[in-house]
């Protein structure tokens, strides 16, 4: 890697040293931890509901039965733009919990919805009046080791199940941090880092389901296979699931790697060289958000398996420098300097403050500069996203292209981002395999987009980003791409339908495994009713 000259490095420090002396007051702002959860007007407040009207009950009616955490009240995702009053919310951490739970949603007419830890951001995980699970005490496991299959409780995240596993096994698919809970990740069967193993779904074995009425079903690609399909992306509209049993692997030891590049190199790059290379674990990109090389310069990260019989793995660390990296984050919000710096640092700056898990000498006497296990990497828990910057968020959004379409993509991408003023804040280039589930996003081999956005919660700022996203969803389309669900509904029902091609029978599928319609979410209350007459 070419290493920037003296007097480059100084005139950056100086600049630096100048924003930060000019933002002095906002140091603290923008690094300080998360006084509590965010409030923000919400996105669609015809979703919000009425607290005064919980449902045909009255809102005194919460049996001692139930495990309730919140009665009444109003819950958010991690958009902080779809807060939304509910029944209340039980934590359930046995099966009977759920099925108790479900039996009084049908007996005094509630609907019912699953929560994990709500990254997804479009209301997926909760519908106004409705009796909300929180699924995040449902979390035991456990692995045979012989056939590397770990059976895990739906409400794990996979910050735990990396903790079970380390440090003789890892995680095949997961996202590219930990946060997330194993029926999130299946609800919207999310992919990560691994570019060979695909989704989190290419992995299951086979799960338990128990059904609005509290049967329990046991589905696999060969025994229910219908169902099997709906659930994986189903966004947990046709059951709760249970437990899974997830196939797991060897935890090694890899070499990482960085390498800038220009975007248009890496579909070549990819097929002719990172395909074929065998020992490549774990690899991703990200591009350029600073406005001189937008979407054109291109980090990419690469983990290369390396044989070190000698080098024994450390316990699992987390992530360093939480407020440093806050502080970073948030300035890169403020301008073109900042966000110039921010991917300076990241390009020149972190690896040098990045330690290895493997110390140095231990990596020295297996002949590498630094090692690291596979499950370091996506140890993550992102702490560092969340603050107390008021009047703003910062939005996911996903989109899938086929590898010959990337260049293109991005090229109207980066009209779109400049048209309409875009902060975008990390744009991420990860691989998808074809799947095979109802809601397929990916049906062919395709690279993902991953975008991370910051807005601020006016009317006017909520406009211009659902202007962007149509436009986005409709280049991707016209690319025979597709885009990600689990994220604000901006979309169309037309964007759905050309994405998602069987989204009606989808719909139709729905009342035939729950016919009283008892679990919902926003999604579903937003987009259902408009293909019942198709």
């Amino acid at each position: 890697m070419k290493r920037p000259s003296k007097i480059y490095t100084g005139l950056i420090a100086a600049a630096l040293a100048a924003a930060l002396f000019f933002t002095g007051q906002k140091v603290n702002e923008y690094s300080a931890d998360p006084a509590g959860e965010k409030d923000c007007p919400p996105l669609f407040p015809e979703a919000l509901g009425d607290p005064a009207k919980p449902n045909k009950i009255e809102l005194q009616a919460y049996p001692d039965s139930l495990p309730w955490v919140q009665k009444g009240g109003a819950i958010n995702d991690a958009s902080c733009l779809n807060k939304t009053f509910v029944y209340g919310i039980v934590q359930v951490k046995t099966v009977d919990d759920i099925r108790q739970a479900l039996l009084f949603a049908r007996e005094n007419h509630l609907k019912v919805s699953m929560a994990g830890v709500r990254h997804s951001m479009g209301g997926h995980a909760f519908f106004r009046n409705a009796l909300v699970l929180d699924m995040t005490g449902f979390n035991q496991m456990s692995l045979d080791e012989e056939q590397k299959l770990l059976t895990v409780q739906s409400g794990a995240t996979w910050h735990d199940i990396q903790n079970h596993l380390h440090p003789a096994y890892a995680v095949k698919a997961m996202q590219s941090s930990d946060i997330f809970s194993v029926g999130g990740s299946i609800s919207v069967n999310a992919h990560g880092m691994d570019h060979r193993a695909g989704s989190v779904g290419k992995t299951l074995r086979a799960m338990r389901l128990m059904l609005p009425d509290g049967s329990i079903q046991e589905l696999s690609r060969s025994q229910n296979p219908e169902l099997f399909k709906l659930v994986l992306g189903g966004y947990g509209l046709f059951g709760v699931i249970l437990d899974v049993d997830v196939e797991v692997t060897d935890n090694v030891l890899y070499t990482p790697g960085r390498q800038v590049l220009n975007y248009r190199e890496f579909p070549h790059l990819f097929a002719e060289k990172l395909v074929k290379d065998e020992k490549l674990g774990l690899m991703y990109a990200h591009l350029s958000t600073a406005s001189p090389s937008l979407l054109q310069e291109m980090l990419l990260y690469t983990y290369e398996q390396t044989d070190a019989p000698e080098t024994g793995i450390p316990p699992l660390t987390e992530v360093a420098s939480t407020k440093l990296r806050r502080f970073v984050l948030n300035f890169s919000k403020q301008g073109d300097l900042p966000m110039r710096l921010k991917w300076f640092a990241e390009k020149y700056i972190e690896p040098r403050l990045e330690s290895c898990e493997v110390s140095r000498n231990q990596a020295m006497a297996a002949g590498e500069a630094c090692l690291v296990s596979r499950n370091q990497p996506m140890h993550d828990s992102v702490k560092y996203l969340k603050n107390n910057l008021k009047n703003e968020t910062d939005i996911l959004q996903e989109y899938y292209v086929p590898h010959d379409q990337l260049v293109t993509f991005i090229d109207g991408l980066r009209e779109i981002i400049t048209q309409n003023g875009t902060n975008l804040l990390n744009a991420s280039v990860r691989v998808v395999h074809q799947e095979d589930n109802f809601l397929n996003y990916a049906p062919t081999d395709m690279f993902a987009v991953v975008l991370y956005i910051n807005q601020n919660t006016t009317p006017a700022d909520n406009e211009t980003m659902r202007r962007m996203t149509q436009q986005t969803i409709d280049l991707a389309l016209s690319l025979n791409g597709t885009f990600f669900l689990p994220y604000q509904l901006y979309y169309t029902p037309l964007q759905l339908q050309q994405a998602y091609p069987n989204i009606k029978d989808f719909f139709e599928a729905k009342k035939r495994y729950d016919p009283e319609l008892v679990l919902t979410n926003t999604f579903y209350e937003k987009y259902a009713h408009l293909f019942e007459n198709q």
